[in-house]
């Protein structure tokens, strides 16, 4: 076999897995959708996304507590992870020690390896205690009874912003040493301090990079369940605090798909679809993000 038909051969092997990433997103899609849909139309889409009440005995599904406890947890960690994220990427990428990186690049790659059941149980022993204690000493005239357990909002975006460390680290990393050297010889040419340097030139250079990077965080986020679980509560109510138990979108499916039938099922499908839809306009919204950055490099 010659060279021309050796490269046809392979080109038509990546072509195929393209084709198969391709449908097997559809075919996911799909299922879910032919799932879930029947109930949307039976319950109304209004009604499905915006009640206030879940009681699948009584086939009342009003998933807005989970979409809004979904959205809290996630916001949550993007405060408290992206900042610490885009920090520790900077000075990866432009202040770190080779000694130091070579501390800190491992340990980061360490928690992107650590399994999300071990961040729950981090989360459930050291820092819902600590949220408790906080919430049983300070706050105890302020809060019910019932949210003095420290299972609440702040517990599951803390952990989660733990979890999105490594996604934003990284891409933020690859985003500033992407930026042309020839920019912070400029800025370092004309007088500016090394730090001027970094935040006024290097990092909105890399800013489209940057905020890929938190979108597909807030994609890690919204998809986390496991750990959220362990955390937060898991109460199917609007939360009205940081100290409130809660119930995101995965966490619904994962608690109550072992034991549903019937219409509850399909409602549970259902809410998968609501996640899907997020999770891929968050994606594309990465993804142009993204193609709009090489675009003015």
């Amino acid at each position: 076999m010659n060279y021309k038909a050796k490269e046809k051969v392979y080109e038509k092997i990546l072509l195929i897995s393209a084709f198969v990433s391709v449908i097997t997103i559809v075919l996911i899609g799909g299922f879910i959708l032919k799932e879930g849909w029947p109930i949307i139309s039976k319950v109304g889409p209004i009604k499905f996304l915006f009640g206030t009440e879940w009681a699948p005995t009584s086939k009342v599904f009003g998933i807005f507590p989970m979409i809004v406890g979904t959205f809290a947890v996630t916001f949550g960690a993007m405060v408290l992870g992206v900042p610490l994220g885009v920090a520790t990427a900077v000075f990866l990428a432009e202040l770190a020690p080779p000694k130091v990186s070579k501390i800190v690049r491992p340990a980061v790659e360490l928690l992107a390896g650590i399994p999300s059941v071990v961040y729950g149980l981090f989360g459930m022993v050291i820092v819902n205690d600590i949220i408790m204690h906080i919430e049983r000493t300070y706050l105890a005239g302020l809060l019910k009874p019932e949210y003095q357990r420290g299972y609440s909002v702040l517990s599951a975006s803390i952990i989660l912003a733990i979890m999105i460390l490594p996604t934003v680290i990284n891409i933020s990393e690859d985003a500033v040493r992407s930026v042309p050297h020839e920019y912070k010889e400029a800025s370092l040419a004309l007088g500016a301090t090394n730090w001027q340097t970094i935040y006024k030139v290097l990092i909105p250079a890399a800013s489209s990079g940057i905020i890929a990077a938190v979108v597909l965080g807030m994609g890690r986020a919204l998809g986390e369940t496991m750990a959220v679980i362990m955390v937060a509560g898991n109460t199917a109510a609007v939360p009205k605090s940081i100290f409130a138990p809660v119930r995101t979108l995965t966490g619904n499916i994962a608690i109550e798909m072992g034991y549903a039938a019937g219409d509850h099922v399909k409602a549970l499908f259902a809410t998968g679809i609501v996640l899907f839809i997020i999770i891929m306009l968050l994606n594309t919204m990465a993804t142009v993000i993204a193609r709009k950055g090489v675009s003015r490099s």
